[in-house]
C-alpha cells in the first residue's frame, strides 16, 4: 500500500481548498456590503463557487470510497487517529451542508441560483423571509465551525510536519514539493 494519497486526491484536495478559503474570504467580504450591483455579482460569483465546490467534493467522496487512502503512520496515537478521522468526517459533512444551506437561504430569500449564469437549479424551498433569515444564521454558524475544523486541520499537519516529523503533510502534497523524509538522522 503507497503511503502517500493519489495524484487525482491531492488534486482534489488541493483544489477544494483553495476555493474554499477563497469563498470563506468572498462571502465574509460581501456579507456587510451595501446593496450595489457589485454586490451582486459578488453574490453569484459565491454561488456558482459554492455549487462547483459541492459537486468536486461529491467527486472526491467517490473517489475516497473506491480509493483507500493511505493509513495514518503506527506511531500516531489512537486519541489522535480517531480526532483525525472525526475531523476529516466534520470536514466532508460540512462541504456538503455549507453550499446546501446557502442554495436553501437564497431559495427561502427569493433568489435562484443560476450556475454560471447559464444552468438555474431548482429552488429548494417556497420563498420565506423568516426561513430566509434562520437559513443565514445557520449558513454562517456552519461557516464558523469549518474555520475553526480548518484551523484544527493546519494546525495538526503542521504540528506533524515540524514537530512530529512525520509524513501526514508529505503525503498530501502534490509530488513537486513533497520530500521523502530524512531517513539518515533518526
Amino acid at each position: 500500500m503507497s503511503h502517500s494519497y493519489t495524484a487525482t486526491a491531492k488534486t482534489l484536495h488541493w483544489l477544494i481548498a483553495i476555493m474554499i478559503l477563497g469563498m470563506l474570504g468572498l462571502g465574509f467580504y460581501m456579507h456587510n456590503l451595501p446593496l450595489s450591483p457589485e454586490k451582486l455579482q459578488l453574490y453569484s460569483w459565491h454561488k456558482w463557487t459554492g455549487v462547483s465546490i459541492f459537486l468536486l467534493v461529491i467527486i472526491r467522496l467517490a473517489w475516497r470510497v473506491t480509493h483507500e487512502p493511505p493509513p495514518l503512520p503506527a506511531s500516531v496515537p489512537r486519541l489522535q487517529q480517531w480526532l483525525a478521522h472525526g475531523v476529516h468526517l466534520g470536514l466532508y459533512v460540512l462541504m456538503l451542508a455549507i453550499p446546501l444551506s446557502g442554495w436553501l437561504m437564497s431559495s427561502a430569500k427569493g433568489f435562484q441560483t443560476v450556475w454560471f449564469g447559464v444552468l438555474p437549479l431548482p429552488d429548494l424551498v417556497a420563498k420565506d423571509k423568516a426561513l430566509g433569515d434562520l437559513l443565514l444564521t445557520v449558513h454562517l454558524s456552519l461557516n464558523l465551525l469549518l474555520v475553526t475544523l480548518l484551523l484544527g486541520h493546519v494546525g495538526a499537519a503542521l504540528k506533524h510536519h515540524f514537530i512530529d516529523k512525520d509524513t501526514i503533510l508529505t503525503r498530501m502534497l502534490p509530488s513537486f514539493i513533497a520530500r521523502p523524509p530524512d531517513t539518515t538522522n533518526p
